[in-house]
């Protein structure tokens, strides 16, 4: 017995130590036995704790009367399955009629302290059945991207949801997309993640840094254009323009749609034209969207309605051509002046990092979901680069981008240089970058045009 007592105190000390030094370790090898445990427990009283059971039927209720049985009990949504996960428990249930889906996303807070757990989701996935993902551990507290992620072209690993699972950034999927910030939230952290990313793949990058440069100028060996002030942004999105409507002539001309034309011949954007026709798609990033919308002189407000233009033309019609949009920014409102609202409306994706006022959470997703809103208020000070992804249906997830040094991204862009295309159209904005970067820093003098 007394070797039996010391085995469990040192087992029972390291379950105590691995919960506080490695969550993730605690959690794949005592916390995902102890919470199995406790839902298979505590399954049906914490069903009808939470308002989640549902009336015998009345043919029960009708036999227990007739027979003076005791009345039937409340009936219980039947739990299909329980899957473990790296980071949590997956519960598949099967509801009752006359339940709703509303009816369990509104009981997640009543289930996280019921199954003692960090987080709770649900979502509907398909009529009749509920997923219930539970998180043992604060996920967010430190980022771990899996060891095994999918990446596809235009299809980025770029943060980890709540519930364990990774949140990617799809162009094809979404486009166009926006993102708030205030300052010291992770927003330019977010940045670098997604233009690594970027850099390994067969896409031109394109960016306007109005902050004379500072947080694109490092990455400039992978751009293929390159901003740093008003001016040069507002002739590169008109260039910009010009090259969609170039490429729009090219998917017309490829069309020529007839009677013996086959099916999947038949395209309206670049992804259906031949291997050999395909202009290479285009991810412009605008950092501090603000820059470019104020204002002080008669001139300066002619230059703000070329820039705002060129954007709402290339987030309405670019898609097809291939050509994707970010914007940056730490407010997003019709403060701005005219012309924003419709560009905000362009943006399917929305992503709020930490905010210093209610409004500026409402500029993302106000016409989204009123519980984003009120989620992206909540992220703490000491949490950078923790933020609220919207989505057009009314869905919203809390994320965390894991950190990401201007070094990591330097890197990053410095090795794909070789990927970097030349695009006609903005060639006199490609910045000249020296060979040796120890020696002189990237410089974004646009190149001289040919006489």
């Amino acid at each position: 017995m007394t070797w039996l007592t010391i085995g469990l105190a040192v087992v029972a000390g390291l379950a105590l130590l691995l919960r506080w030094r490695r969550p993730a370790w605690y959690w794949m090898t005592f916390g995902v036995v102890f919470a199995t445990v406790r839902v298979r427990l505590r399954y049906s009283s914490v069903m009808d704790a939470c308002d989640l059971t549902v009336p015998a039927s009345r043919l029960r209720l009708a036999m227990a009367r007739m027979f003076n049985w005791p009345t039937p009990r409340q009936r219980v949504p039947r739990l299909m399955w329980i899957k473990p996960t790296r980071t949590g428990l997956r519960l598949r249930i099967k509801m009752r009629p006359g339940q709703d889906a509303f009816d369990y996303s509104a009981a997640v807070d009543r289930l996280r302290h019921a199954f003692a757990v960090h987080q709770v989701t649900s979502r509907e996935i398909k009529p009749g059945v509920i997923e219930i993902a539970t998180t043992g551990y604060d996920v967010l507290k430190l980022v771990q991207m899996p060891a095994r992620v999918e990446r596809r072209e235009l299809r980025l690993p770029v943060a980890l949801c709540e519930d364990g699972s990774v949140h990617y950034r799809d162009y094809r999927e979404v486009p166009h997309s926006v993102t708030l910030g205030a300052v010291g939230s992770g927003k330019s952290v977010t940045q670098r993640k997604v233009i690594k990313e970027l850099a390994s793949q067969h896409v031109a990058l394109v960016g306007i840094d109005c902050k004379n440069g500072v947080e694109l100028a490092p990455l400039a060996r992978r751009f293929s254009a390159l901003a740093d002030n008003p001016d040069d942004a507002a002739d590169l999105l008109e260039a910009l323009v010009v090259r969609m409507d170039a490429i729009y002539q090219t998917i017309r001309r490829a069309q020529r749609i007839s009677a013996d034309t086959p099916d999947e011949e038949i395209t309206a954007n670049i992804w259906g034209l031949p291997e050999h026709l395909r202009p290479v798609p285009v991810v412009l990033t605008v950092d501090e969207i603000a820059e470019l919308a104020l204002f002080t002189t008669s001139a300066e407000k002619k230059r703000r309605e070329r820039i705002i233009v060129a954007l709402v033309r290339l987030a309405q019609l670019g898609r097809a051509a291939g050509i994707f949009v970010d914007i940056y920014g730490q407010r997003f409102g019709s403060e701005l002046g005219d012309g924003i609202t419709m560009l905000r409306a362009q943006l399917t994706g929305r992503m709020a990092h930490r905010v210093n006022d209610e409004s500026s959470a409402k500029m993302a997703f106000g016409d989204v979901s009123p519980h984003a809103v009120f989620a992206a208020t909540q992220i703490r000070n000491d949490r950078p680069g923790t933020a609220v992804v919207g989505h057009s249906n009314g869905d919203w997830t809390r994320i965390r981008t894991p950190h990401t040094s201007m070094r990591e991204a330097v890197t990053a862009c410095n090795k794909h240089a070789d990927l970097t295309p030349e695009l006609p159209e903005l060639v006199r904005f490609r910045p000249v970058v020296d060979l040796d970067p120890v020696e002189a820093p990237a410089t974004l003098e646009p190149v001289a045009e040919a006489a």
